[in-house]
């Protein structure tokens, strides 16, 4: 489920956030993003109120997506404490990458 806030901004949001924030950097041209959609989704449903699930669209903030060196879609990181701590490129399926983030949290 997909819950919508405002905040002054990204760093905001990831400072403000008490656990840790996964955020896919997608676009809605970009096949492999939708296809991780509902991966996210199942990710999201299995580490509630451990994990936070985040899309960012890089054809709209193309500075964030500069910012962290997006080359390629679909691209994750997972931030704790404000910072970049892990990154994932391409599709994962949603078991190994729920292990992995179990890991991290």
């Amino acid at each position: 489920m997909t819950v919508k806030k405002q905040y002054t901004s990204f760093q905001d949001l990831l400072e403000s956030s008490k656990i840790p924030v996964l955020v896919d950097f997608n676009a809605t041209w970009c096949g492999p993003c939708q296809v991780m959609t509902p991966i996210l989704d199942q990710v999201g449903a299995f580490l509630k109120n451990r994990l936070l699930v985040i899309k960012i669209d890089t054809d709209k903030y193309p500075g964030l997506a500069s910012q962290y060196h997006i080359h390629s879609l679909p691209t994750l990181i997972l931030f704790k404490n404000g910072q970049p701590v892990e990154r994932f490129e391409g599709v994962i399926q949603a078991h190994p990458l729920i292990q992995h983030l179990q890991t991290l949290l």
